[in-house]
């Protein structure tokens, strides 16, 4: 504890005893003429000045690194901007690569629903020709029945004019002949019979080939519109998820097409009992018709959106909000968004609507309303 002191002063004394070395009295000697002048240096101008151009390095060191650093800041910042820059370009071309697609996708579903309507045709020819079978086939059924029927009282005579045969055949030879032509009578009615068994055997088998095509044809409208109703699914998913993008409800906007009056007027007529193949393939008609519907109200709106900006290329001059008007320079409410753009740029309508001005505007300049 006592040698403390001893050493805390003998620092004091080295780093004096350092200073009094680099910053001893100086003279500065001035010779002009034959005249001798001098400047005198103490040691306190010496570590002011010191000091000064220690402080000097110091903060030009801070303030070259200081600029280096904000450069490489605005570097980064403009590596940001180009970017996003970029991707907004690209976001653009995924848009138009969605409208291509739908246009395509719309063409498509037309000419689909052509060949629907055409199998649909066909499909009630089908039906009306295996009706007039069918009423053909009952027609021929009850043919069939009066010949059997026919064939039982030929047998019941055959046999009675055998047992009548029989029982006078010693006593008259005449009725001989009579018998051979009751036979052919008889071998006749079972030609006829074997002939109407033959055309009914033949017309089972057209009905089971028609069966068969029913079935096929509404297998393919089936399949047609499973294909249908899935693609449409699928533009109703896309076309929502670019209006979803722009930050607008979709349903908001499809609520005035859902309150349009549907199913009115007209006589009234009864409604048939139809069979389930037939219901299930309305009920499914009835869904792909609700879709289509949806998805042309979709596109109807979609053409009402600007989805793109006016300008290829463009910067924002002033933002939505509040801000100073640039004619009266008062404060003011902006209710849109200004674009800047080169000399000459061209300006294109990304939706459709009616101009209302066109031309010179007090300090507006040129104007499109």
């Amino acid at each position: 504890m006592k040698k403390w002191p001893n050493r805390q002063r003998t620092f004091k004394e080295r780093f004096v005893e350092l200073i009094d070395r680099l910053f001893s009295e100086r003279q500065i000697h001035f010779r002009t003429e034959g005249r001798v002048s001098f400047i005198r240096l103490t040691k306190g101008w010496q570590i002011a000045i010191a000091l000064v151009l220690l402080m000097t390095g110091g903060w030009m060191t801070f303030t070259t690194t200081s600029l280096v650093r904000y450069d490489a800041i605005l570097v980064a910042k403009d590596d940001l901007i180009a970017d996003s820059k970029r991707a907004y370009r690209t976001l653009l071309g995924e848009v138009s690569e969605y409208q291509r697609k739908f246009t395509n996708l719309t063409t498509d579903m037309k000419e689909s629903h052509a060949l629907m309507l055409g199998l649909a045709q066909k499909n009630a020819s089908l039906q009306q020709g295996l009706a007039s079978v069918s009423k053909k086939l009952k027609v021929t059924k009850s043919e069939r029945q009066k010949i059997a029927a026919a064939r039982e009282n030929l047998k019941n005579k055959v046999a009675d004019i055998e047992n009548k045969m029989r029982t006078i055949a010693n006593r008259n030879f005449s009725l001989a002949g009579n018998l051979n032509t009751t036979e052919a009578d008889l071998q006749t009615a079972l030609a006829e019979r074997n002939q109407s068994i033959y055309k009914a055997t033949r017309m089972q088998g057209q009905i089971k080939i028609l069966e068969s095509r029913l079935v096929e044809f509404r297998e393919s409208e089936e399949q047609a519109i499973k294909r249908l109703t899935n693609g449409t699914a699928v533009s109703i998913e896309n076309m929502e998820k670019i209006v979803a993008l722009s930050g607008i409800k979709v349903n908001r906007l499809l609520k005035d097409q859902d309150l349009r009056p549907k199913g009115q007027g007209g006589p009234f007529i009864a409604l048939k009992p139809e069979h389930e193949p037939t219901k299930v393939m309305k009920a499914k008609l009835a869904k792909l018709d609700v879709q289509m519907g949806r998805m042309e109200a979709l596109r109807d709106v979609m053409q009402m959106m600007p989805l793109a900006p006016p300008l290829i290329s463009f910067y924002v001059t002033s933002s939505y909000g509040k801000r100073r008007d640039p004619i009266n320079r008062r404060w003011a409410s902006h209710y849109g968004l200004d674009l800047g753009g080169g000399f000459k740029s061209k300006v294109y309508s990304t939706a459709p609507g009616v101009v209302t001005y066109a031309g010179w505007k007090g300090k507006y300049g040129k104007l499109v309303e």
